[in-house]
């Protein structure tokens, strides 16, 4: 089986890979044949017109990518729980309740202070 082109992914283990891409018809006709190649490869990207719409990879590869992205989830509920927790202590509290209580001027006063600090 020949491929058309070859493309680049990043796979589970962060590696770059050239990934080789065959043409719908064919995986239609010879379906056992490119099966077998992205259990070797891990992965064969399937084009319409020259074009990738899909990617067929194997089962281990989909575990191992899918697996990677609960540790970031988690990481992002982890940091986001800690800056809720600072939000809610008195000092916030009451910062909060002095902006919600502003008045527009004060709020632009504040607002130009703060871009001030940035420069």
């Amino acid at each position: 089986m020949s491929a058309i082109s070859v493309l680049t992914f990043r796979n589970s283990r962060g590696d770059l890979v050239d990934v080789a891409s065959i043409a719908a018809t064919r995986v239609k006709n010879e379906f056992g044949v490119v099966l077998e190649q992205a259990l070797r490869g891990g992965a064969i990207a399937i084009t319409r017109h020259d074009t990738p719409k899909a990617v067929l990879i194997s089962y281990d590869e989909f575990q191992a990518l899918v697996k990677e992205r609960a540790p970031v989830l988690n990481d992002l509920r982890a940091e986001y729980d800690v800056l809720l927790a600072a939000m809610q202590t008195p000092k916030a509290r009451k910062g909060m309740e002095a902006a919600f209580n502003a008045t527009p001027a004060a709020l632009g006063k504040a607002a130009v202070k703060a871009a001030g600090k940035r420069r």
